[in-house]
């Protein structure tokens, strides 16, 4: 016999479940991360996924380790991810952009986390976004250790989610990187990125809305889609390698506000970056979006990274080796620039 509901005694009683949460479903989707999450795992994790709180021992060959941590989302690319089918690598993203951020500083990141939102829950579409961020900390050597799935009725829209997440890294305290040792003749290298990384998505999707694009919309040898949809590089092995080498003044990750806002962040008082653009292949994509959106080069250069994902400060007489040693790693890289005195008047940064 059913229980009747005191308050309504001639309603069926009301669950969770009838309220729009699936614990059951939350159940299943812990369970199929467990061996994606496995696979990240260092030895410095202590526990699993599943627990209250994430354990993680600093690791010991640190003499004065110090904590770095950062933490971002993925933006409006979601909504390309939603309206095309795309969830695979959308997980990426969320890795890099924070991961990525912390290494600028000279970290090594050590683990990650991170918190999906909707409001259903499809296991399905869950896995394969969880199944992505654990792709992307496999590539950047740090612990997928925690997170959270949080199923909320009446928040999102039907078959939308949303995505946030944080990295913490450690790096020797005398070897934090802020920039301060960047001096006048310094070179600046640029490293190729994959695309818009997680930047600039709203004038993206208006550009999109304002043109006729199809899924299958070519950009050469892909498709338009693909090129937007390609996830956010990580550069942390091969920035690691290179600052296991070498001695490295300052790095910036190009995110919002482009190369340039993001380059003067890592610039002492007294100096300049002087940047030549034609020194770099810009990928057409961008060529495309400018010239479909009737975009201005300065509104360009401060929204996207126009091919430049990651940039290095070095001294001249490091310069070649460093791209011999990025090259070996897989990267991309050009000697974009250079680091001039700086008058009062003068800007922080000029892209000839």
């Amino acid at each position: 016999m059913t229980a009747s509901n005191p308050a309504n005694p001639d309603k069926n009683p009301i669950s969770y479940r009838s309220s729009g949460v699936d614990i059951d479903a939350g159940n299943r989707l812990v369970e199929r991360i467990k061996p994606f999450a496995r696979r990240t795992m260092r030895p410095e994790a202590l526990g699993g996924i599943g627990g209250f709180g994430a354990l993680f021992e600093v690791p010991g060959k640190y003499r004065q380790p110090v904590l770095v941590s950062g933490t971002d989302g993925v933006g409006t690319k979601l909504k390309l991810a939603f309206q095309y089918a795309r969830h695979a690598t959308i997980g990426i993203d969320l890795v890099a952009m924070s991961v990525n951020d912390i290494l600028v500083q000279g970290a090594e990141p050590l683990f990650f986390l991170d918190y999906f939102a909707c409001g259903k829950l499809d296991v399905e579409i869950a896995t394969q976004v969880v199944q992505g961020i654990a792709h992307g900390c496999e590539d950047a050597g740090c612990a997928l250790i925690g997170g959270e799935t949080a199923e909320m009725p009446g928040m999102y829209p039907e078959g939308e989610y949303d995505l946030a997440g944080f990295a913490v890294g450690v790096v020797e305290k005398d070897r934090i990187i802020d920039g301060s040792g960047i001096r006048e003749n310094d070179i600046v290298l640029g490293i190729a990125s994959s695309g818009p990384h997680s930047n600039g998505f709203s004038l993206i999707r208006k550009i999109l809305d304002l043109n006729t694009v199809q899924s299958d919309t070519r950009l050469g040898e892909t498709s338009l889609i693909d090129a937007l949809l390609t996830p956010t590089r990580i550069y942390v092995k091969s920035l690691l390698t290179l600052m296991a080498e070498l001695p490295v003044k300052g790095l910036a990750h190009i995110t919002g506000g482009g190369l340039l806002e993001n380059i003067p962040r890592v610039l002492p008082d007294g100096v300049m970056a002087h940047i030549d653009s034609s020194t770099w292949v810009r990928p057409s994509l961008f060529d495309w979006l400018q010239q479909h959106g009737n975009v201005a080069r300065e509104e360009m250069l401060r929204v996207f990274n126009c091919g430049i994902g990651m940039v290095v400060v070095i001294a001249p007489e490091h310069a070649q080796t460093a791209i011999e040693i990025l090259h070996n790693a897989g990267e991309t890289v050009w000697q974009i620039g250079e680091i001039r005195p700086r008058q009062s008047e003068t800007p922080p940064i000029v892209i000839a």
